[in-house]
């Protein structure tokens, strides 16, 4: 291979979604040499090319905080710039607490905390190739408008979403449920402006049969409407090829506007590329059938028309790492302690079904939060390779929990907050200090407790 140029880093983190954003901020932070590698033109990953909105949730079911840490930081940043309303009661969703955000805005803040926190930021850029040898991570290749560029670290932390750094260097990797291998759905999500949301809340209260209900209705008069799921009977009745059971939509930021998270691509491989491109084909043409439904079935949409598309597919589920541990659904539903917390959650699990309609949900008991252990964080027979977000080592049910932006936040931060120290102290992640990792996050916001 013709290497056109050589880049040297102390931390090489590849994807630039949430959890590489905060992974590469704690590393940046912690004074070594971080380079954050994307393949897309901007960053934010699945919150900003596939329209994920709104961030939920940094709270447990009873409304608790569990996660704060670079996550809040940002929060309170985009509050700031009125880029978002903080954190927010969801009135019939299926979390009590979401956080609403700009995501044109993210994408610059996040540019400027990366830039401010010192990290090399490679945009347009595609990793391809792995260089190992015993057991190490010796470079990452990548294409680019540039030609090919080598990037040289000491650690690596991959948090492409999808297991691409950890496959190529050829770390064990599970994908799907055990039974199939099957993923749970892809989700082309869109916007509309144009929306009487007056409207759509006065027909909720009209008609609360309709819609799944967390929130007791009467109490809707007084609430911010900010999330819908159900109407069941218009949906049945216009039978859309699309295996799914009702509708769900998110409110904002626009007074007129909302995310529709409503289509519904099955059975396809978030890893193969002839999969990948049939999944945008399907994801788009059922963006136009929802559409034109909501148009000309739901109250409130009458003027309502399409403002935009994500830029990508939404991929809830790929491939994961094998790791020390993998956290299990009973870990979750039992909010279970570990001594090597590094992140706490509490959304429920959420399992959009990979061959069905429905959803499954199971909710965390004991305070309502559970742990992820740094084991999570580190897959088996590459040493000097960390992951965060969506891709660390979970089964297929409580990755239904782990896959949300915050988790991947927190995971992403404590990543790049372990990197950083086997970099001081010249260790691989898996010898580091979990107690001294532990003091690091919490002295940066982390909530472990």
């Amino acid at each position: 291979m013709n290497i056109k140029q050589t880049i040297e880093a102390d931390i090489v983190v590849v994807g630039g979604g949430p959890a590489g954003v905060n992974a590469a901020i704690a590393a940046g932070r912690s004074g070594v040499k971080t380079v954050l590698i994307e393949k897309y033109g901007f960053i934010g990953g699945m919150s900003t090319a596939a329209l994920v909105y709104p961030w939920m949730t940094f709270h447990t079911i009873d409304g608790k905080q569990v996660i704060k840490g670079i996550a809040q930081e940002i929060i309170d940043r985009l509050m700031e710039l009125n880029a978002s309303p903080g954190h927010v009661r969801d009135t019939v969703g299926f979390v009590h607490t979401i956080t609403p955000y700009h995501p044109e805005i993210y994408k610059v803040l996040a540019l400027d905390m990366l830039k401010e926190s010192g990290v090399k930021l490679l945009l347009h850029s595609f990793v391809d190739h792995v260089e190992t040898s015993d057991g190490r991570i010796h470079s990452v290749q990548l294409t680019s408008k540039s030609g090919r560029i080598e990037v040289r670290g000491k650690i690596y932390i991959d948090t492409t979403g999808d297991a691409d750094i950890a496959y190529l260097a050829g770390a064990p990797c599970i994908q799907g449920r055990d039974v199939d291998r099957l993923t749970q759905p892809m989700t082309m999500k869109f916007r509309m402006r144009g929306v009487d949301l007056a409207r759509v809340k006065q027909y909720m209260m009209e008609h609360p049969d309709e819609f799944y209900k967390k929130t007791p209705f009467e109490e809707l008069p007084q609430l911010h409407l900010s999330g819908v799921l159900g109407y069941y009977k218009h949906w049945k009745a216009a039978n859309l090829p699309i295996n799914r059971d009702q509708v769900l939509f998110f409110t904002g930021p626009a007074d007129d506007e909302v995310l529709v998270n409503t289509t519904r691509v099955q059975g396809l491989d978030g890893t193969n590329v002839e999969d990948l491109t049939e999944a945008e084909e399907l994801g788009r043409k059922q963006v136009l059938a929802v559409a034109d439904f909501m148009r000309s079935s739901l109250p409130g949409f009458e003027k309502a028309s399409i403002s935009s598309v994500g830029t990508q597919i939404g991929i809830r589920e790929t491939r994961r790492i094998d790791g020390l541990y993998a956290l299990q659904v009973d870990d979750v539903v039992q909010g279970r302690r570990f001594d090597d917390v590094i992140a706490r959650s509490g959304y429920p699990i959420d399992i959009h079904d990979p061959s069905g309609k429905g959803v499954t949900a199971a909710w965390v008991h004991g305070d309502g939060a559970y742990d992820i252990p740094y084991r999570c964080l580190l897959p088996k027979r590459v040493h000097n390779l960390l992951t965060g977000g969506r891709c660390i080592s979970t089964t297929h049910e409580a990755l239904a929990t782990t896959r949300l932006t915050p988790s991947c936040m927190a995971t992403g931060q404590a990543a790049g907050s372990a990197a950083g120290l086997a970099v001081k102290h010249n260790e691989v992640p898996a010898d580091i200090d979990v107690a001294e990792l532990q003091r690091t996050l919490e002295e940066d916001g982390a909530l472990l407790n």
